[in-house]
């Protein structure tokens, strides 16, 4: 196999950089905490698992080969991110707490499931599996094997990342979720949520 360590930086830029994972994380750490911060670190990492076993299977590279099944899951996960961006911006407007009692009746969904919605939804993960793994595996050896192990490389490196992010946000918490300063980061984080899908409907391959 490939050197490892190119694998690990290359993958490293694309775990960095802010996008759905980090914002979703985010709005859910300054509404409701730790936990769901954490929770939804680790929904988004379950997506990533998830789209592991779809390369393995094969699955992956019939979603990048139809162009159909690219856009409808592209498609899908563009209205996801819209909804819930929109539906945090609409929670930042009207001055939400978890304390309120409109907060306490309204049922809420599980920050896991957010997160592996999320991941699931994005096609650009895909092509993670599709195009840049395949460039560090040997041909001729056991590629099923080096898929995983690099997929794994992958996901801990988001794990990682992901979760301290989430524990920072947590730290953070005492002073973000005060009730002007929650607001200008939902609404921030809401407004990150809704332009990232948009662009997502957007983007071509």
């Amino acid at each position: 196999m490939k050197d490892v360590v190119a694998f690990a930086a290359a993958a490293a830029v694309i775990v960095v950089v802010p996008g759905p994972d980090m914002a979703l994380v985010l709005k859910n750490g300054v509404a409701r905490g730790r936990r769901a911060a954490v929770a939804t670190a680790l929904g988004i990492n379950a997506g990533l698992l998830v789209w592991a076993f779809a390369a393995a299977l094969g699955i992956a590279a019939l979603l990048q080969a139809s162009s159909t099944a690219f856009t409808a899951l592209k498609l899908v996960g563009a209205a996801y991110l819209v909804w819930l961006g929109l539906r945090t911006i609409l929670e930042a407007w009207r001055g939400s707490t978890n304390g309120s009692s409109e907060g306490a009746a309204r049922p809420r969904s599980s920050p896991f499931r957010q997160g592996l919605l999320s991941n699931l939804f994005n096609p650009k993960i895909a092509l993670v599996y599709t195009t840049l793994i395949p460039q560090f595996v040997d041909r001729g050896g056991s590629e099923v094997a080096q898929t995983f192990l690099l997929a794994g490389v992958f996901i801990a490196m988001g794990l990682v990342w992901l979760t301290g992010y989430a524990l920072l946000v947590a730290e953070l918490g005492a002073l973000l979720r005060r009730s002007t300063v929650r607001r200008v980061v939902n609404a921030v984080a809401g407004t990150m949520l809704t332009a990232l899908g948009v662009r997502l409907a957007l983007e071509r391959r």
